[in-house]
């Protein structure tokens, strides 16, 4: 009786192991440029890259982003003049790879260098 109640706890407990490491691989993946940034309702406009199809990403204040300097929380008006800076000099916008639960960012990697060390 014994081993098979220990049999049983060990597989729960392998399961929620298993559930709390698959859990934050469950959150998607945006590649793309960065092309407008809504700093007053904390958006952004991604057009997907080998697309164009255009997605709206949400930011919270607690949003890390991560540069080829490093992270640190998002700063949107400093992202806005960096994508109006690419988007003058005739790029679509800024690379970036986003790191989202249902459309709302966790972690963003801007730049070539940050989206390279991300993979």
């Amino acid at each position: 009786m014994k081993n098979r109640r220990t049999f049983v706890m060990t597989i729960a407990a392998a399961l929620m192991a298993l559930a709390v490491v698959v859990a934050p691989v469950l959150a998607d993946e945006l590649l793309g440029f960065v092309t407008k940034v809504d700093v007053e309702n904390k958006k952004l406009t991604v057009v997907e890259k080998g697309s164009d199809k255009e997605v709206e990403i949400t930011t919270k204040d607690d949003t890390e982003v991560v540069t080829g300097k490093g992270s640190s929380k998002i700063d949107l008006a400093k992202l806005s003049k960096g994508v109006t800076k690419a988007v003058d000099a005739g790029k679509k916008g800024t690379l970036a790879k986003i790191i989202h639960e249902d459309k709302v960012a966790s972690k963003i990697f801007v730049g070539k260098k940050a989206v390279e060390k991300s993979e």
